[in-house]
């Protein structure tokens, strides 16, 4: 039912193809079957584990493959306090501030150094371990729903945030544009004009007190109206910067989650454009390169002939709109010379019948009407 009505809207109205129903039903089915499937589950708790291995602010319990099925899950027995509950963490001294601060660098963490993150993140999943009260560590469980961005969404997502930062709407505008998340004719002055319109009454506030969630709910909406689609991926990751940023606040009501994100952003900036990051790059794909060598003079055969083909269709169309107007402006000279015939011949038939009223007018004015109706037909 739920992809009939998808198909409905998407194929018959203007939103439907910006929102992409279709894709949202069926990333929507897939969550659904992916919490249905254990082994999925367990796949995604085994990879978030270690990637987290080496880093001691968020604890993954062990899978035990051996006992899991389709249908079961077993896995290691974790022991901490929920984290939600405010008075159990104060008893246990744990320091909210830090363990507020390192569920913002968690959440970013997982975005912008693995590009593998817990997209369910609300409490019933959070718990804090009672070991070390002074550096806090998170207990993650239930990884059913698990998100990533595309090389492509996760570069542009961190530069908008770098530039939302700055302040610099131009650039948010612009990058937009460059990501295709708006299309390519979007007129940049326009959208930079609206962003700045949502973004600065927003900055006037204490930084505190700004919501980085609903900021980027509100920026993502005002995209809308210059026809940006949908992207599942992000709507995921909004959510789970939501959940982040309101699970934080309620552990620390002073929480600055814009002082606290910004290293993160800055330190991905700075790994993305070292030489030696880069260099590694070159050389992982190296061996892609030399693979496809061999095919380059197949491809650039290809190039040519496209190119060539892509001309020849270019100059028909160019004959045919030609074709066209010459069409059009026959058809109107026809149209015209068919006109001041009628015009002559309705003269013609009217004169005798009123020929004592037409003697009496003069042949000047009749000349000048027939000119005037002559050039009317001209103009248009």
């Amino acid at each position: 039912m739920l992809k009939w009505v998808a198909d409905l809207i998407e194929n018959n109205s203007a939103i439907g193809k910006r929102l992409r129903p279709i894709e949202v039903v069926n990333d929507y089915e897939k969550i659904i079957y992916d919490e249905l499937d254990l082994q999925s589950e367990a796949a995604n708790t085994s990879q978030l584990r270690n990637n987290f291995e080496e880093i001691s602010t968020l604890y993954v319990p062990k899978v035990y493959w051996d006992y899991t099925r389709k249908n079961v899950l077993v896995m290691e027995r974790i022991h901490g306090i929920p984290v939600t509950d405010i008075s159990e963490l104060n008893e246990s001294k744990i320091d909210l501030k830090k363990l507020a601060e390192t569920g913002v660098g968690i959440f970013f963490t997982q975005v912008f150094e693995h590009n593998f993150f817990h997209a369910d993140m609300h409490p019933g999943n959070i718990f804090v371990s009672r070991e070390n009260p002074d550096n806090p560590q998170y207990i993650a469980i239930d990884c059913a729903i698990i998100g990533s961005l595309t090389d492509d969404d996760q570069e542009y997502l961190a530069k908008n945030l770098l530039a939302i930062f700055k302040r610099d709407y131009r650039r948010v505008a612009e990058l937009h544009v460059e990501c295709g998340w708006v299309p390519k004719n979007t007129k940049v002055h326009e959208f930079e004009s609206a962003i700045r319109m949502v973004c600065e009454p927003i900055f006037e506030k204490p930084l505190k007190d700004i919501s980085f969630g609903q900021l980027l709910v509100q920026l993502f909406r005002t995209a809308g109206r210059f026809n940006m689609e949908v992207q599942p991926s992000l709507v995921l990751l909004q959510k789970t910067l939501l959940n982040i940023e309101g699970l934080g606040r309620q552990l620390y009501p002073e929480l600055d989650l814009w002082k606290t994100a910004l290293p993160y952003l800055e330190d991905w900036n700075t790994k993305r454009l070292n030489p030696f990051t880069l260099l590694s790059k070159m050389q992982e794909n190296i061996p892609n390169y030399i693979e496809q060598l061999p095919r380059l003079p197949f491809l650039l055969i290809k190039a040519i002939e496209q190119s060539s083909e892509l001309e020849a269709i270019n100059e028909s169309i160019r004959a045919q709109q030609e074709l066209q107007v010459e069409k059009e402006r026959l058809a109107k000279r026809r149209l015209k010379n068919v006109g001041i015939t009628a015009l002559v011949l309705a003269g013609a038939t009217l004169i005798p019948a009123v020929g004592s009223f037409v003697s009496n007018i003069s042949i000047v004015t009749l000349g000048l009407t027939a000119v005037g109706f002559y050039l009317l037909s001209f103009k248009r």
